[in-house]
C-alpha cells in the first residue's frame, strides 16, 4: 500500500463563507492567477482541478480521471501547521499569534537577548531576502540577530554562517522556541534562517534553514501509521510541521521541482504505508510576495512534473495505491497584504480502485484522513 499525499501549499480555491472576519471577502488564489496568467495545467485539469473550480481559458472536463472536490477549513485560523494538522485529522480550536504590525513585545526581546547574549536587530514583519540587505552587514560587524517575522505566526531569525555558526543559531533559536512556548506569545514557528556571502545584494540564504514548531495537541493520522508499524515518509517541511511526531523518515529539499522528483522516486522505493509531500514554493516564494507569474509559472512547473509522476504511478501502482492532491489555505498574490487568505482548498484522490465522483464541498480537511482510515483501517479507531 503506498498512499501520495502532496500539499500544493497555498494553492486555495476560492473564499470561505467566513472570510470577512479575515478580511479576505474575494480571495481566489487559483481562479484569480488563471485570470491575470496563462495556465498550462493539463495533467490537473485531467484529474478534475477545472470541475472544482471556473478557471479562465481552461475548459472542464467530461469525466474526470479523480475524485474531486474542494475542503473548508474547520479549524481556526488560516495557518500553515493546523491546515496540515486538520489534513491529517486535527482540528485545532485556537489560532497561534501574530505580530505582523507591531513586532515581537519588548519583554520577549529582552528575554530573548539575556538569554542568548545577542543584541538584537530588526524586530519587523519583512521579506527574508530583503531584511538581510538592509541589516546584513550591520549583523557582520556586530554579531546582533536579525528577528523578524511576517504575515505568518513566525519568529525567524537570521545569522551570517560565518558570524554565527550553524550550532550556535539552532541553539538561539531553540532557547526562542522556549520562550514563544507561553501562552501569551503562543508563536507557531520559530525558524533559523543562516545566509552567506559578502554585502548587501550579494547575501543568499542557505539550505540550513531549520523549523521549530510544536508538538500537534493530539494524535494524528500519521501517528495512527507510525504506531501500526507502518510507513510514514516525510518529503519537505512535513517533518517541522508536525515536530517528527508520526514520522518514520524525511528528507529535506530545496525547491519544489525537488520535492516532486523525491515523491517521484518513492514510486519505485519499497514502502508501506504514507508518503506525505509539501511544496512550499507557491506560498514562500510567489504567495507571500504577491507575484502572480511566478506563482503562475511554478504551477505549470508542477503540472509537468506531476505528468512525470502519473506515468510512473500508472505503470507501478497497485490497486490499492492513491494519489491525493491538495492544499492547507490559500496565499492569493493578487489580494492585497501579503498574508494567507482563507479559502476552501482542492482535493483531488486519484488511483486504479478510486472511483471518480464529485466530492461537491466537504466541511472539514480532515476527509483526507477519514477516506484513508475508512479505506485502509474500515474505520476502525485503533
Amino acid at each position: 500500500m503506498k498512499i501520495f499525499i502532496i500539499v500544493i501549499d497555498s494553492v486555495g480555491v476560492g473564499f470561505m463563507p467566513d472570510a470577512q472576519l479575515f478580511g479576505d471577502q474575494g480571495s481566489n488564489t487559483l481562479g484569480n492567477i488563471a485570470k491575470n496568467y496563462p495556465l498550462c495545467i493539463p495533467n490537473l485539469v485531467k484529474l478534475g482541478m477545472a470541475n472544482i473550480i471556473n478557471l479562465c481559458g481552461i475548459a472542464r472536463v467530461k469525466k474526470p480521471l479523480a475524485m474531486y472536490g474542494k475542503m473548508a477549513k474547520a479549524s481556526a485560523g488560516k495557518d500553515t501547521l493546523t491546515g496540515h494538522w486538520e489534513i491529517a485529522g486535527l482540528t485545532v480550536s485556537e489560532e497561534f499569534k501574530t505580530f505582523t504590525n507591531t513586532g515581537f513585545p519588548e519583554e520577549l526581546i529582552k528575554e530573548l537577548e539575556e538569554k542568548t547574549g545577542k543584541k538584537v536587530i530588526g524586530n519587523i514583519a519583512a521579506s527574508g531576502t530583503e531584511i538581510i540587505d538592509e541589516l546584513g552587514e550591520t549583523h557582520m560587524k556586530t554579531g546582533a540577530i536579525i528577528v523578524y517575522t511576517s504575515a505568518d505566526s513566525v519568529l525567524q531569525i537570521a545569522a551570517h554562517e560565518e558570524i554565527i555558526p550553524l550550532s550556535e543559531l539552532y541553539t538561539i533559536c531553540k532557547i526562542a522556541r522556549e520562550i514563544t512556548m507561553v501562552p501569551k506569545w503562543r508563536v507557531g514557528r520559530v525558524i533559523a534562517r543562516p545566509f552567506i556571502g559578502l554585502k548587501a545584494h550579494e547575501f543568499r540564504r542557505t539550505i540550513n534553514r531549520h523549523d521549530y514548531a510544536v508538538n500537534p495537541p493530539g494524535s494524528t493520522l500519521l501517528d495512527k501509521f507510525k504506531n501500526k508499524g507502518l510507513d510514514v515518509i516525510a518529503i519537505g517541511k512535513i517533518n517541522d510541521i508536525f515536530n517528527g511526531n508520526g514520522i518514520t523518515h524525511y528528507e529535506s529539499i530545496v525547491s519544489n521541482n525537488d520535492g516532486m522528483d523525491k515523491t517521484i522516486s518513492f514510486i519505485d522505493k519499497e514502502f508501506n504505508g504514507i508518503c506525505f509531500t509539501n511544496l512550499v514554493d507557491f506560498d514562500a516564494l510567489y504567495g507571500h510576495r504577491r507575484d502572480i507569474n511566478g506563482y503562475g509559472n511554478a504551477l505549470n512547473e508542477f503540472d509537468k512534473k506531476l505528468g512525470y509522476f502519473l506515468n510512473k504511478f500508472d505503470s507501478k501502482a497497485n490497486k490499492e495505491d492513491i494519489l491525493i492532491i491538495t492544499a492547507d489555505h490559500g496565499n492569493d498574490p493578487s489580494y492585497k497584504g501579503t498574508d494567507h487568505t482563507r479559502e476552501y482548498v482542492p482535493i483531488l484522490i486519484y488511483g486504479k480502485d478510486v472511483k471518480p465522483v464529485s466530492l461537491n464541498t466537504l466541511p472539514t480537511f480532515s476527509f483526507v484522513s477519514s477516506f484513508i482510515v475508512d479505506r485502509y483501517f474500515k474505520g476502525t479507531a485503533n
